[in-house]
């Protein structure tokens, strides 16, 4: 590959992209820097498999410590190990902006990888790897209709308006005040991936954000192809492997009636979208006598089943299930379902059932993330778990897939902004979204369980949240038909899955992919009505189970207080070698931790025991005046006085001459060890000593 270096600027910051200087054994790479933010693409090209009927791409984001300076905090292990779940959604986030424009026909595989090389705090590694990512396949041989571009957009509310501030690629301190974090992904003129997070913010203003995103790709765009003319190497097309016609005809001549009625069972049934094929297509390979393998008939079937889903959706508005375009599937709802769990919700729309479950914790157990920009905690967690009993099938159980983070990661990122304040609600928070039925749409359906769950468990979120997905099937003279809470079937043979989350004020969150060229923005706008209507009618339905959040959380989940105490007062609670500190967790049955923040949380189930032990922990912090009165044990007889112990870890000295009237020899005739007395300050001295005159 030709060596070449240029440079463009991108909101008064400079991107320089380097071709062909790094990892020159690939079909194409590229080494791009935005500040101190840096990443190399490499695309390799592996040989061709003809007997696949998909395009084998894979896009892998690795991250790298030494990136940001760092050394892997483990003893043992100082190697990076598996992909982060933020290094797997990126990877997901620029699989899901190329695909789309690679022929389908392209049957070599395909492998991106993007490595992290350099971090700062101002420049969104995601943005530089995407477009460098676009740069490096755009220049390399693989056949594809790009480049694309990526940006981030945020958005800053004004204190003084109703209206805000749309800013490009938000630095990390600018990203703290914004309400929005919109990752969006076009050509010059249609939108192929939206990734969006947002705090319930009106349609309007995503719209407007997803506008300035498609400007803003436009040049990065003109850019990208100008230097594609210097570098880049020639296409390698491929062509596509039709089926014959006659096989065309056999399946249209004999076969139409028993494909129409396997395509209403696979809309309306839970699993696979092949029910009810696979006897079908074992009579054609009978009857052609092995002229077509079967996998030929299976793709020549999948194009007679999208052709016929389409027509009768843009002809005649007919759903396979037999639902209208902007109809939501029957839906079920039930919360508490789960016995002794903190929160429970079972939530089910159509085939698509999802039991999410909540778990509360201290903020001790809120889960720590090492990775090349620092570490840090997170307290709200999603897990998504779909095992293959879901798609009514038989197969082996792993970890969680690519697909299962990304959509635990969505439902996450649409809960989140509905949260209470760590303040309002000291708790690390799990949710786990079992798919117990899978036909469409289970992400969105976890969101909705979640946002039930929670409201069970007692955590008083701000609104319900809820969200749907949507389909579109497009005609050639632009005519198209937007479809409501998509089914798998729609889903797979659809052009599009654009699911949008948010309460009744706004979206909270986005996630996009298509199949397609893009999204017109006409297309984006008919999208966001018709998605919120529906939303809408979800969320009342939702609310007509539960309405509210619980006054308090379960009796089986822990009660919660955290304290900020002074900072000097720290070694005070824990005591010499944990003294104090286990005595009280021993004495109270609690847990008690402290925080790297200074922060002491205190957490058990009883919480009569919590509210103890914060007393002590209080007691032990706050500065003792002269005047005030204690009841406390003796704990030590000297011959000049007795020490009393006023708070837990914390004594004073009532000296015999302060023990009553007349002469006392012996304080251990006044005052025995255990003794619980009264005492009351008289003095503190210079060196913080405790005086006392005993009252009773």
């Amino acid at each position: 590959m030709t060596k070449f270096e240029t440079s463009i600027e991108i909101d008064g910051k400079k991107l320089v992209l380097q071709f062909g200087k790094l990892a020159q054994a690939v079909d194409s790479s590229v080494y791009a820097c935005l500040g101190d933010t840096a990443v190399l693409v490499t695309v390799a090209v592996g040989p061709e498999n003809p007997n696949i009927d998909y395009f084998p791409l894979s896009v892998d984001y690795v991250e790298k410590l030494y990136a940001g300076g760092l050394i892997k905090g483990s003893r043992w292990v100082k190697r990076e190990g598996r992909p982060s779940d933020e290094a797997v959604l990126i990877g997901r986030l620029i699989d899901r902006s190329i695909r789309p424009l690679f022929p389908k026909s392209y049957k070599k595989q395909v492998q991106v990888i993007i490595t992290l090389l350099s971090v700062d705090d101002e420049n969104d590694p995601e943005v530089v790897a995407a477009i460098a990512t676009s740069a490096a396949v755009a220049a390399s041989s693989i056949p594809w209709d790009g480049p694309i571009s990526t940006v981030k957009i945020g958005y800053i509310p004004s204190l003084e308006s109703s209206k805000g501030t749309l800013i490009l690629n938000p630095s990390e301190k600018e990203q703290e005040y914004s309400a929005l974090e919109l990752v969006m992904s076009s050509t010059t003129d249609k939108v192929l991936m939206i990734e969006t997070k947002a705090n319930a913010l009106p349609d309007q203003i995503i719209q407007e954000g997803i506008e300035m995103a498609k400007k803003e790709n436009a040049k990065i765009i003109d850019f990208i192809n100008s230097l594609v003319k210097k570098v880049g190497k020639v296409k390698i097309h491929a062509a596509e492997k039709a089926a014959t016609e006659e096989l065309n005809e056999i399946i249209k001549n004999k076969y139409t009636k028993g494909l129409e009625q396997a395509i209403k069972l696979a809309a309306s049934t839970a699993g696979s979208n092949s029910i009810g094929l696979t006897e079908i297509i074992d009579a054609i390979y009978e009857e052609v006598d092995g002229k077509f393998d079967k996998k030929q008939i299976n793709a020549a079937i999948e194009k007679f089943n999208y052709a016929k889903i389409k027509k009768d959706i843009l002809e005649k508005k007919q759903r396979p299930d037999g639902r209208k375009v902007d109809e939501v599937r029957k839906l079920s709802i039930e919360v508490g379902f789960i016995p002794r769990t903190h929160g429970s919700a079972l939530f089910q729309r159509g085939e698509t059932q999802v039991l999410s479950i909540v778990t509360l914790g201290s903020t001790a157990l809120e889960q720590l993330i090492e990775g090349p920009e620092g570490k840090e905690a997170k307290r709200y967690i999603h897990h998504y778990s779909d095992g293959p009993y879901s798609y009514g099938q038989v197969g082996r159980m792993f970890g969680p897939s690519r697909r299962a983070i990304g959509h635990g990661a969505l439902a996450e990122k649409a809960v989140e902004p509905i949260l209470p304040s760590n303040e309002a609600f000291p708790y690390a928070i799990r949710v786990v979204s079992e798919i117990l039925a899978e036909n469409g749409s289970s992400s969105m359906g976890s969101v909705c369980g979640s946002s039930l769950a929670l409201m069970d468990a007692g955590v008083p979120l701000k609104k319900a949240v809820a969200g749907v997905a949507m389909g579109i099937v497009t005609k050639s003279d632009g005519e198209y038909v937007i479809l409501t809470d998509i089914v798998g079937l729609e889903d797979f043979s659809g052009e599009m899955d654009f699911k949008i989350a948010g309460t009744v004020d706004g979206i909270t969150a986005i996630q996009l992919d298509v199949k397609n060229k893009g999204l017109t923005s006409k297309m984006i706008n008919d999208i966001f009505k018709q998605a919120k209507i529906a939303r809408l009618h979800i969320l009342n339905e939702m609310n007509k189970v539960i309405g509210e959040s619980k006054k308090e959380v379960s009796q089986f989940a822990p009660k919660v207080v955290v304290l900020t105490p002074p900072p000097d007062k720290i070694g005070e609670i824990i005591g010499p070698g944990g003294k104090n500190i286990r005595a009280l967790i021993a004495k109270t049955q609690t847990e008690i931790n402290v925080g790297d923040d200074g922060k002491v949380t205190v957490s058990g189930l009883d919480r009569a025991k919590v509210d103890e032990a914060a007393k002590a922990i209080s007691d032990i912090t706050r500065e003792i005046q002269v005047g005030e009165t204690f009841t406390g044990p003796v704990v030590r007889i000297l011959p000049f006085g007795a020490f009393i112990e006023l708070t837990p870890g914390k004594d004073g000295l009532v000296h015999v001459s302060k023990m009553g009237p007349g002469f006392i020899r012996d304080p251990g005739q006044v005052v025995k060890i255990g003794q619980i007395v009264t005492v009351k300050v008289v003095q503190i001295d210079n060196q913080g000593r405790i005086n006392l005159q005993l009252v009773k």
